[in-house]
């Protein structure tokens, strides 16, 4: 059972989906399953293994659930005596079971395929993101041109919610053309629930940019999720200093750092 789960494990990383790993971890007593034994937990409520059946796999496969939904690990302890006080079942013992969320990284969606944009896509790639490129000029959106993209969507933006789905750990990284783009298809992009939108340009091209969104009807929390100018204050000029600045506010934001220099006070 452990071989298939490690073989399920692979396949999930190879094809960037996701699980839950349960392992027993300690066992004390008289209880249903040893230490390493273990659970694969699937997204659409699919397991393979067990860590012992009953209410205590009930309890951890909610668990399991729960960590694939925040990211975060769980470990949980249970008593196997008296199920009138809340325990999981009456063979005297106890069990320890880690609960690890097995997640693909995040998707880097980088729309605009300009000088900063290719920046953007390489410096994202080495620090270990998934990364897409789209571009409504095709010419630029492909990997003779983008090599170091994993997907290329040659759409509008507007469209792009239609190819790739954009969930709560996407990033979205607007390096367009100029303000016209945006005001036409930044809207879809709003609804999605990403970690990250950010918009490269000047204050006075993102105050244009609002402008005519709001006359689009978009509501002014939607347009609060937007980051704009994008990117933290470096004195950035070349497209490689810039996209370490818009790397760095990604970071910040998505890990919760302060962006404070590490020697402050």
């Amino acid at each position: 059972m452990n071989l298939s789960i490690y073989q399920a494990l692979a396949e999930i990383e190879a094809n960037n989906e996701s699980a839950a790993l349960c392992t027993v971890i300690e066992s004390k007593g008289s209880t249903p399953r040893h230490v390493g034994s273990k659970m694969l937990v699937y997204p659409d409520g699919k397991f393979i293994g067990t860590v012992g059946g009953g209410d205590l796999e009930h309890r951890v496969l909610d668990e399991a659930w729960m960590a694939l939904s925040d990211g975060q690990p769980r470990l949980l302890s249970y008593n196997m005596v008296d199920p009138s006080r809340g325990d999981v079942g009456v063979c005297g013992g106890q069990v320890e079971v880690f609960v690890e969320p097995i997640l693909p990284a995040p998707l880097v969606i980088v729309v605009g395929a300009g000088h900063v944009g290719k920046a953007v896509v390489h410096l994202a790639k080495w620090l270990g993101f998934r990364v897409a490129v789209s571009d409504d000029r095709a010419e630029f959106c492909n990997p003779e041109t983008t090599p170091e993209a994993d997907a290329y969507y040659p759409v509008t933006m507007d469209k792009l919610p239609q190819q790739v789905k954009i969930d709560k750990r996407a990033i979205l990284i607007l390096t367009t053309r100029g303000s016209a783009v945006d005001a036409a298809g930044l809207a879809p992009l709003l609804d999605s629930p990403a970690a990250y939108i950010g918009v490269i340009g000047s204050k006075r091209r993102w105050a244009t940019t609002v402008k005519a969104l709001k006359k689009k009807g978009v509501s002014d929390a939607k347009i609060a999720k937007v980051r704009s100018p994008m990117g933290l204050e470096l004195q950035a000029e070349t497209p490689e200093e810039i996209a370490v600045s818009i790397m760095a506010e990604v970071m910040m934001v998505c890990d919760k750092g302060t962006g404070k220099s590490m020697g402050s006070d």
